[in-house]
């Protein structure tokens, strides 16, 4: 019988301390999820809040955008069974560009969660601009960060603080679930607007921001698990004035750009969110993809909907 050596006490000690799978089972990885927590636009639209959209990897949630309504949005959700979206957990950011219906949530994000117990600061990641807005911001609330801070409330942190990084593409972020790319988009005349696009684990989730078709993203999803992309009624439109036809060909893309690009990009599923309706309806903007030659899974998002 073959001698089987002694192990050194310091490699069997770790051996003993390392936790093993239970016979049969296979270790469980972090499950993806898109939750949509705002589909809207600047139209004062009250079944679609600010556009925002959640990666839950897990327990933990990086949030694209900080459209109006975000907190209690995300409050729905984690009432919803998402707890990653508890108020609590709201601790890190992505910013598309700086457009006010994208960032009107930001100081909700800033002062709300740091109310109800946020243990860190807010990490924010957005174009060049962001950390005059974000300071802004806090000078803007001062008065209410100092009432609280020394008045009668058990709020002894600096959490309310936004730790902003400006971004202008590349990885921008990457922790032991995610990495997050920021890819260059165009979006009329703003000098910095980005999509994002987010490896996990188990997916590859690409999240347009504004934009008009770019190959950027045609790139970044190539394949993609799910690709969620703004988007207007090409029929719709043709109705509008002259100078918003104008601004909206520059600055966004239409079902049937959409339909192409999507075409080009391979996604599993394409979702379309911060829609341009204009009297049209969801149905109206996937019959529009679908006339333009798009055969792959579509679905037309609505605040709450959420995909794996």
């Amino acid at each position: 019988m073959p001698l089987i050596p002694a192990l050194p006490l310091w490699l069997l000690s770790l051996l003993l301390l390392c936790p093993r799978p239970v016979a049969g089972q296979e270790m469980a990885r972090p499950e993806t999820r898109v939750v949509i927590l705002g589909t809207g636009t600047p139209n004062a639209d009250p079944d679609r809040s600010g556009p925002a959209v959640a990666i839950v990897v897990g327990d933990r949630a990086y949030l694209v955008d900080a459209g109006s309504g975000i907190v209690r949005r995300a409050a729905a959700a984690a009432r919803d069974g998402t707890e990653a979206l508890r108020a609590s957990n709201l601790d890190r950011v992505f910013l598309s560009h700086l457009h006010s219906d994208h960032t009107l949530g930001l100081p909700d994000l800033m002062f709300s969660p740091w109310v109800l117990e946020r243990k860190v600061p807010l990490e924010v990641f957005g174009p060049p601009g962001t950390i005059d807005m974000a300071s802004h911001l806090e000078a803007a609330w001062s008065a209410d960060i100092e009432n609280r801070l020394g008045g009668l409330e058990p709020q002894q942190t600096s959490n309310y603080r936004a730790v902003v990084t400006e971004i202008v593409g590349g990885t921008v972020y990457s922790d032991s679930l995610v990495t997050v790319d920021a890819i260059p988009v165009p979006h009329g005349l703003w000098e910095h607007a980005f999509a994002f696009r987010f490896t996990t684990p188990d997916r590859v989730i690409v999240v347009s921001g504004d934009t008009t078709p770019s190959d950027a993203i045609v790139l970044a999803c190539s394949g993609c698990d799910i690709l969620v992309h703004e988007v207007y009624g090409t029929e719709a439109f043709q109705r509008r004035e002259p100078e918003w036809q104008r601004y909206h060909a520059a600055s966004h893309t239409s079902t049937v750009e959409l339909a192409a690009l999507a075409g080009r990009a391979r996604p599993k599923l394409l979702v379309l969110y911060h829609q341009l309706y204009w009297g049209a309806t969801d149905a109206d903007l996937v019959r529009e993809i679908r006339a333009a030659g798009y055969e792959g899974p579509v679905v037309s998002a609505a605040d709450l909907d959420v995909f794996r």
